[in-house]
Formats: structure tokens, C-alpha cells, sequence
């Protein structure tokens, strides 16, 4: 009974949101295209011509915004274990991120193209119980950043859902041994209540030889 109450209050908030409303009438696929806006009106992270990587894209509220301000010069790839109706100018890869067909898969898109920008809106599948919730986020917030080091070029950047709780100064820290600016973000696009929130990085050092 509980959960039905819950799960009922959660579709009532839902149907009153105003950025589900707004998201509508502007046509983008979920209102998480209005975190990424605020972000980037704040921190300026989408230009034309970049390639970006969308980690976590379904639905592809976010692919919609990057793809819009990369323009035709730029590249989106975007990648989720669920499906995504296409997005033009997307090029979408469906399978699970921690596996190696999967990265092996963003490589050969990218063809030997360093990324200006990973985005990641990842949550695990959330049981409601903190214990194995937090670490499941923690775990794809390192892949994430893992990645990045890999593929992106000196001076780009990374914007990572993270969950406040365990292992959280931990990954700020991490990050900013790689980027020379980090900056974290709530943006009122995103549910006071939700444990969510958003770190910059900006200005990638590059990998340390030697």
C-alpha cells in the first residue's frame, strides 16, 4: 500500500510539473533537457563543432539540446541500455556502458576523434535502499570519468550526475586531479528533494607521461 501511495504522489507531481508542461509544448522527450540548458547558460559547456558523448541518453532530452548547439559541424554519440527513438544528427549505440563490447563500440564511432565534452545523466536501476543505490551511482559516475581520460583532448570537459552520499568528495577529488576547474550545480530544473546533483569539469589537463 505504501508504495502505491508512493508511486501515485510521484504521478500527481509528475502531471503538475511545470517542466514536463514546458517540455511538451517545446519538444523535447523529458524535462531533464532543461537541466542541461540552466548548466550550460551557467558554464557555457556546448559549442558548436564539439563532439560530445551522452552516457545514459534515453530518452534524448539531452541528445536533443547537444545535438541542436553542436550544429552540423559537431558530433553526438549517445548511449543508454534502453532504447531511443532516433534523434537526427545522433548516432546512438543501445547497450549496457560497463561492458567492453559497448566502449569498443564508441571507439570505432569515434574512429580516432578526441571528444570535447562527456555528458552523463546515469543513475542505476534504484531500489530505494541507500546501501546499494549509492554505490551503483558511484561506480558509473568512475566509469564515466574513466572514459573521459581515455578519449577527450586537452581542454575538455565533463558533466556527471552524482548522488550526494558515499564516495562524492571522493570523485570531486579524482576530477580534480584530471580538470583545472569543478564546479558542483543544482539546477532548478532538478527536484529539490531528489539527492541528485551535477559536477562541472572543465579544462582537461590531459594524461600525465613519465
Amino acid at each position: 500500500m505504501a508504495k502505491h501511495r508512493s508511486s501515485q504522489r510521484w504521478l500527481t507531481e509528475h502531471h503538475k510539473d511545470p517542466y514536463v508542461k514546458r517540455a511538451r509544448e517545446e519538444g523535447y522527450r523529458s524535462r531533464a533537457a532543461y537541466k542541461l540548458l540552466e548548466i550550460n547558460k551557467r558554464d557555457r559547456l556546448l559549442r558548436p563543432g564539439m563532439t560530445i558523448i551522452d552516457l545514459g541518453a534515453a530518452p534524448g532530452g539531452w541528445s536533443q539540446v547537444a545535438v541542436k548547439q553542436v550544429g552540423r559541424t559537431g558530433r553526438v554519440i549517445a548511449v543508454d541500455m534502453l532504447p531511443m527513438a532516433p534523434v537526427a544528427g545522433v548516432d546512438f549505440i543501445q547497450g549496457d556502458f560497463r561492458e567492453q563490447v559497448v566502449l569498443d563500440e564508441i571507439l570505432a564511432l569515434l574512429a580516432g576523434r578526441s571528444v570535447d565534452l562527456v555528458i552523463s545523466d546515469m543513475a542505476p536501476n534504484i531500489t530505494g535502499m541507500r546501501a546499494v543505490d549509492q554505490p551503483g551511482s558511484m561506480y558509473l559516475v568512475e566509469l564515466a570519468v574513466e572514459l573521459s581520460i581515455q578519449v577527450m583532448h586537452e581542454g575538455g570537459g565533463m558533466l556527471l550526475k552524482v548522488f550526494q552520499g558515499a564516495g562524492f568528495q571522493e570523485v570531486v577529488r579524482d576530477l580534480h586531479q584530471h580538470y583545472e576547474r569543478v564546479v558542483i550545480r543544482k539546477p532548478d530544473a532538478s527536484r529539490a528533494r531528489s539527492r541528485e546533483t551535477y559536477i562541472v569539469a572543465q579544462n582537461f589537463r590531459g594524461v600525465a607521461t613519465g
